[in-house]
This record gives C-alpha cells, structure tokens and sequence, in this order.
C-alpha cells in the first residue's frame, strides 16, 4: 500500500505539480496530443493498412495510459467522469478499437481528440510562465485554437451524419470544405444540404462558428492585456503598463521582462 501511494504521488506530481520534470512532461502530453490529431487528419480518408493499424494500436495503448493513470489518481472521478475531454478520449478509443472490423468508416470521429488542445488548469499556467509570446497573446491564441477545434469538430459530424447522402459530400475533405465554406458564409452553393439535419447542422455551423471568428478578430486587433489579479478589487486584465488599477485605484505590481 505504502509503495502504491508513492507510485500515485509521483505520478499525480507529473500531471499537477510545478517542478520542471512536471513541466516537461506536460508539455510531452501537448505535443502528443497535436501529433496525433495530424496522424488522424492524414489517415482520415486512406485505407486502412497494416502501418495504419499499428500506428492505431500505439495511439490507443497511450490514449487509454493516460486515461487510467488520470482516473487513479483523480481525488473526485465523478468529476472528472463529466469533463467532455474525458468523453471524446473514449470515443477515440472506441473507434481505434473498431477499425480492425469495421474499417476506417469511423476514423473522422478521432478528429474529435483536437478539443484536448490547451485544456489543462496545469498546462495553461506553465504556458504563461514559460512563453512570453503566449503571455503576450493568450487571447488571440486561445481564440485561434477554439475556431481550428470547432472546424475540425464540425468536419467530423458533418462526415459522420451527413456524408454520402448529400449532394457532393462523399467524403472528409467535402465536408472540410463545405464546413469552412458555411462558417465563412460564402455559400458557393455547390454542396448544399437538403435534409432537415443537414440544414440545422448548416445553421449551428453559422451561428457558433462566426461568434468564434469574430471573437479571434476582436483577439488579434484590441489592445493586449496582461493578467494580473488586483489585490484590491480581484480585476485581472490590465493594460500592459499599468501601474494602478483601472477599476479601484489601487496600486499594481506587475511582473515585466524590462521591455515596455
């Protein structure tokens, strides 16, 4: 028991802590996550291949590592069971598991794992320590990864619900663009929904996606702020050199690199 504790310890210190070794390996879990959702991408629409197989059977092994490991040492796992990061996890995995009987038909469904981009309190917080460009551009960056993930995302349902049984939606790369096409709302008109989901799909599509890009254009051109907690009054955005509070007065101390 006592070693089995110690086991839980590192390993909750690895996802939680503040060490670098914490750090790193973090960052170990970003750069898994964004190459995965590229092999996912690549493979989307190719036949399923003994490489692609293995590379599956890999994926997975690492998938549900991680998910075990996070449920073990998770102090609430009710909690944990209603992050939709942990759902999407186990719809990756339960696609990875099918393809071998079912081939590739529901390999669009993987595209899912990009809502796993930049969604840890942990990794957030070793972001903004350790990337000044980041601190610098938090909110435009933020507001770029939410439009890409709710692209992708959109891409897979439209494949998934609507593909084959639309008008020039065959496969992932129509319902790519037939998804950038509706959010942009430029309406080539060459692939059209006809049914009453396809429209509704169209429709969430517009309404959610255009509120995402303009929130990425307000990121990109509104005057960048810095996140500092006022002691006073609990306001966190200040202007980059301010040196009292906008909202109460009171004074701030903000940590600069000396750069103005």
């Amino acid at each position: 028991m006592a070693e089995d504790r110690r086991l839980k310890d590192r390993i909750r210190l690895l996802y939680e802590g503040r060490s670098k070794r914490a750090t790193r390996f973090r960052y170990g879990l970003l750069i898994f996550d964004a190459l995965t959702i590229v092999f996912f991408l690549a493979t989307a629409t190719m036949k399923l291949t003994p490489a692609i197989m293995i590379m599956d059977a890999l994926i997975a092994f690492l998938i549900l590592l991680d998910l075990v490991l996070r449920f073990w040492i998770a102090s609430n796992r009710k909690w944990l069971m209603r992050r939709v990061y942990v759902w999407v996890d186990i719809v990756v995995l339960a696609s990875l598991l099918a393809a071998p009987f079912i081939g590739q038909g529901l390999a669009v469904l993987r595209v899912l794992r990009s809502l796993r981009l930049i969604h840890s309190y942990h990794l957030m917080r070793d972001l903004r320590r350790d990337a000044l460009f980041f601190r610098r551009h938090e909110d435009a960056i933020l507001a770029a990864v939410n439009l890409l993930v709710f692209i992708f995302a959109m891409t897979a349902l439209v494949d998934v619900l609507r593909g084959g049984q639309e008008p020039g939606l065959t496969n992932y790369i129509d319902a790519l663009y037939f998804t950038v096409a509706t959010l942009t709302t430029t309406g080539f008109g060459d692939i059209t929904m006809t049914t009453p989901l396809g429209r509704l799909l169209s429709v969430g599509i517009m309404v959610v996606g255009v509120g995402l890009f303009l929130q990425l254009v307000r990121a990109i051109f509104s005057p960048a702020k810095v996140k500092h907690k006022c002691p006073e009054c609990g306001l966190i955005k200040h202007d980059q050199d301010a040196i009292y509070c906008k909202h109460c007065g009171h004074d701030l101390k903000i940590e600069t690199e000396g750069a103005t």
